[in-house]
Parts: structure tokens; C-alpha cells; sequence
């Protein structure tokens, strides 16, 4: 499924390093504005540790996670919006995500320099944000500029058009993103086609030092404080500890390391999993003696969708599918169990897939 999380922030900020840890591309970092030229694209394993409770009952030979694509978008810095060529590419590159990661700097280094002087996370926020919502402004200016020429020859539509993006206008120019414009969902499909930046579903990371990895630190916290309102979600992730836990080879000295760090599990599977919410995206189960695998499914989609993530063919001559909960499958320890036990519905093509669902598609082509 071509779903997308742009990590976006400013340069040294730790957004590469952070990307580094998650995916297999391994990219250059730099303390240079502008140093990048291009954005890192990586497809990231969301960790998921049902595959391996059901490996456990289901003997197999291999497991496969589903998996996001996350693209580390160059450094962004102020007047972004306002300049052309490399800047106005890397807005660009974060129309093409579906949800945003922006990292901010939540640590001190004196042989990593802000390049704005000093550490203040608040306004680091402030100026990515400014920048995408200057960009905003100016797509929904446009297409207001053109609704009013309708408008003056008596399109009665496009009243209604121009009337929905003075409010985005209005509510850009006080310098809030348009994910929180106070319309309703019917009006907002007005400017759907804008792809407004501010519009996107966004997480912030706090990267914070070392010792602040558990508890976070006074940037972090004042990001919390400046965040409230927006109802936004924040975690608090050390991508230095981070990258020195990506590069131990063995399972025990990554354990060992998350102990003595107080961490239970990297932080980045925290963000992989925050991300993979953060796109409404469910996961349904396959599973059988070549593999046990995780499938990716938006949020509401059918039985019959579903199959069609597996191959075009199993949604084209779709009949039914047999359904399991996990925890179902869990506690009964076997399908036979489980069909025993009434555990196990054969649903239409209309079921709405829940999260955790084992499917078992029955088609004919």
C-alpha cells in the first residue's frame, strides 16, 4: 500500500539519524543548511510481535511484517516558502507524504550548533510550521482569486467555494495550520484538492539526549506546554542512543542496551507504530506453513478490499472469507480449536476488517 510519512524539521534536528535507525537506506547526515539535495526514501518493517505468538502455534517457514515507506526530507529553514528551485522542491517533496514526523531538537551540543544560535524547540516548530502554511496561503489565494472571477458571472458554486477558503485564508494568515480550520468535514472537500501542507496528520519527536530517553527534559516539556491546544501527539525519542542500538548485531546486546537505558523496546518502534496510527492504517493476518504475514488496510475496508491487498485476482472472484480474532486464535491455540469453539465467522464481502483479524479468503477466477 503506496502510503508515505515525511519526516520533516530543521537542519540538525536528527531527522536522518532518526531515519537511519528505521530503515535499511542508509543516508548522509550533515550540519549544513541545504546540504541535502534530494529526500531519502526507505521502507520500514512495522514491528509487530503477533507475527511471532503465531509463528509460535502455526509452524512456518518464514515471517513478514507489513511495511510504511518514510521519506527524510531535507532540512527545511526560514523563508522556505518564499524562495525558489532547492526550497520550493523540498515543500514539494511533503505534498507527496500523507502524514508528517517533524523532529525537533531537544538536546544541547556544542560541536552540533543550532543554526539559529541557540536551543528553543517552540520556535523551531514555529518556523517549519510558518513555512508550510506561507505555502498553504499561497495555494489557497489562487484558487480564491479564481472562484471569485466565477463567482462575479453568477456561478452560484463557486459562492460556496470562495466562502470556504476565506475561512482557511483568514485562519492561515493567524498562523495556525489548516488541519485545525473550524469547518466540517463536507466543507473542507472544498479545498481537498489543494493538498494544503498544514492539512496533514503530523507527530511531533522530541529528540532529546541520552539521559532524558524515559523521562524527556525541559525542551521536551515545553514543546508538550506550546502543543496542548492542537491536540497533537508528542514522543520523546534519543536518536543518538538510537543509532548506537542499530548498529549491535546481537539480539542480546540490543537487550542489554535497552536495559541499562531504562528502554523496554527502541524508541523507533514506538514511532514506526505511532506513524502506522497516525495514517488510520489496521492490520490483518495470512497465515499458513510457507509464511505467517501481516497485510496493511486502511480503516474501514471490507473483506473483499482486503483480498484485493493480496492480489487483484482474490477481490475480483471474491465469495467469502473466514474470519478469526487474534486473541481467539491465541487463547484456543489452533484453527480447528477455534472452529470448534464457534470462534471462527464466515463473513460476506461488506465484513469491515478489524484489526488483528486472521482471514482466510475464499475466491474462484
Amino acid at each position: 500500500m503506496p502510503l508515505r510519512c515525511g519526516i520533516i524539521g530543521l537542519t540538525n534536528s536528527g531527522k536522518t539519524t532518526l531515519f537511519n535507525c528505521m530503515s535499511n537506506t542508509r543516508a548522509e547526515s550533515s550540519s549544513a543548511a541545504f546540504s541535502a539535495t534530494r529526500p531519502n526514501l526507505g521502507i520500514v518493517h512495522v514491528p509487530d510481535k503477533r507475527l511471532y505468538k503465531l509463528a509460535e502455534l502455526q509452524p512456518t517457514q518464514k515471517i513478514v511484517h507489513t511495511t510504511i515507506e518514510f521519506v527524510d526530507i531535507p532540512g527545511l529553514a526560514k523563508s522556505s516558502a518564499a524562495g525558489g528551485g532547492q526550497q520550493n522542491r523540498f515543500l514539494a517533496d511533503v505534498r507527496n507524504t500523507d502524514a508528517l514526523l517533524h523532529v525537533v531538537r531537544c538536546f544541547d551540543d556544542d560541536a552540533l550548533p543550532h543554526v539559529d544560535g541557540c536551543i528553543d524547540p517552540v520556535r523551531d516548530i514555529e518556523t517549519v510550521n510558518l513555512e508550510l502554511q506561507v505555502k498553504d496561503l499561497e495555494s489557497v489565494e489562487k484558487k480564491l482569486e479564481k472562484a471569485e472571477k466565477l463567482l462575479r458571472i453568477g456561478d452560484k458554486e463557486a459562492g460556496k467555494l470562495a466562502g470556504v477558503l476565506r475561512v482557511y485564508k483568514e485562519h492561515l494568515e493567524s498562523f495556525s495550520p489548516a488541519r485545525t480550520v473550524p469547518l466540517d468535514s463536507s466543507e473542507r472537500q472544498y479545498a481537498g484538492d489543494l493538498s494544503l501542507l498544514s492539512d496533514k496528520p503530523v507527530i511531533y519527536i522530541c529528540n532529546v539526549d541520552e539521559a532524558s530517553a524515559v523521562t524527556g527534559n525541559k525542551y521536551s516539556r515545553q514543546v508538550e506546554r506550546a502543543l496542548e491546544g492542537e491536540n497533537a501527539e508528542v514522543l520523546n525519542v534519543a536518536a543518538a542512543v538510537e543509532a548506537d542500538i542499530a548498529e549491535l548485531d546481537s539480539e542480546d546486546d540490543r537487550m542489554a542496551f535497552l536495559r541499562e537505558a531504562g528502554l523496554s523496546e527502541p524508541g523507533v518502534n514506538r514511532l514506526i507504530r505511532a506513524a502506522y496510527r497516525l495514517l488510520d492504517l489496521k492490520t490483518f493476518f495470512t497465515m499458513g506453513p510457507k509464511e505467517v504475514r501481516a497485510w496493511t488496510i486502511r480503516s474501514g475496508m471490507t473483506a473483499m478490499q482486503a483480498a484485493g491487498v493480496i492480489h487483484s485476482d482474490m477481490e475480483r472472484g471474491f465469495i467469502r472469507a473466514e474470519v478469526i480474532r487474534y486473541d481467539d486464535f491465541v487463547a484456543l491455540g489452533s484453527e480447528a480449536a477455534c472452529r470448534n469453539k464457534g470462534k471462527l465467522s464466515v463473513e460476506g464481502r461488506n465484513y469491515v476488517v478489524n484489526d488483528g483479524d486472521m482471514l482466510n479468503i475464499r475466491f474462484n477466477v
